[in-house]
């Protein structure tokens, strides 16, 4: 009889331990938010042996945090394009913009900047070293030279952080309440497209990018679970000689930063007849609202043929052009 008992004891002891393993391992809900840090680097005038150039940096956060406000996990990238025009004042296409995070081994760190890690690597080991801890943990990451501090070169990242730092800190200051959970993966895509105009004596020409990011908390089903986007335009002018006429003391502010002053509202067209034009901000937000759910793949389903919203996207109230934000939806995949 006490040989029973204490099979029975036994058992109840390890099926106790089993339910305190399956509890500590329960994935936890997150908050979930993307933040920008975008600058531009330079204008410069053309002249007879080489062309004018615009360039800009758009730094992407995506961050989940746990109830006391630590990283739980983040990806971070970097679209740093440049354009150029010439010295008769054409503007000249660029063939693809791709990011730092998405030209892998080809961006040559390795090769041309004697680094141990290519760029992806370096970014890769960063968001690995923040993982638990708080904002102001975070910033004091920098150090001399928007370089990393010992902790981090010793993490593997030599590279300057300053624009990581501070996409991810406003990253955690825009992160609410999601339905992710810590178990879900980090996604982030961006895309860039370019419109171009040449200069005439009349008007300015112009090099025109929009960068469009898309964050995700993506399931291991590979559906949405929450989302946030973003986009960034810069338009770089010059006169018809090609000397830039854009002003580099300009605050790069993206769309959803500039909220009720993007002034849609006040100048947008009511495409779906309701009688009501929502700010940009707030027509992002419903694109991301139906996103929840989908796949990367499903996403496309939202783009018109039109680059306007499906008809049932549309009826939701968002009427902008969203094929920016279908194609950088489409990188999470």
């Amino acid at each position: 009889m006490k040989r029973i008992l204490s099979i029975v004891l036994c058992v109840l002891m390890l099926l106790t331990s089993l339910v305190f393993i399956g509890c500590e391992k329960e994935a936890s809900n997150v908050k979930f938010g993307l933040g920008l840090y975008s600058t531009v680097a330079k204008a410069t005038d053309a002249d007879g042996e080489s062309s004018g150039q615009g360039q800009t940096a758009i730094t992407a956060a995506a961050v989940m945090l746990d109830e006391n406000g630590k990283i739980v996990k983040c990806a971070i990238d970097t679209a740093d394009n440049t354009v150029n025009y010439t010295s008769d004042g054409k503007a000249v296409a660029t063939e693809t913009f791709l990011t730092k995070y998405e030209q892998g081994d080809d961006y040559n760190m390795k090769l041309y900047g004697g680094a141990a890690k290519e760029w992806y690597e370096q970014v890769d080991a960063f968001c690995a070293l923040v993982a638990g801890k708080t904002a102001d943990e975070v910033k004091a990451l920098v150090a001399e030279g928007n370089k990393g501090t010992e902790d981090v070169v010793n993490a593997g990242c030599t590279i300057m952080i300053a624009d990581f730092v501070y996409a991810l800190v406003d990253a955690i200051d825009n992160a609410a309440e999601s339905n992710a959970t810590s178990a879900d993966a980090v996604k982030l895509g961006m895309f860039t497209e370019q419109s171009l105009k040449d200069a005439t004596e009349e008007t300015n020409g112009q090099n025109k990018l929009e960068t469009t990011v898309f964050a995700a908390a993506v399931d291991a089903e590979g559906k949405i679970v929450v989302s946030s986007n973003d986009c960034v335009q810069v338009v770089f002018t010059f006169d018809e000689n090609g000397a830039s006429t854009y002003d580099t003391t300009t605050a790069v502010v993206s769309k959803k930063e500039k909220g009720d002053a993007y002034g849609m509202s006040l100048y947008g067209a009511d495409l779906n007849g309701d009688g009501e034009i929502k700010e940009w901000f707030e027509q992002s937000a419903i694109f991301d609202a139906a996103c929840a759910g989908k796949t990367a793949g499903d996403v496309e389903a939202l783009l018109a043929e039109t680059n306007y919203g499906s008809e049932e996207l549309q009826n939701a109230g968002c009427t902008i052009l969203v094929n920016g934000l279908v194609k950088a939806a489409a990188k999470i995949g």
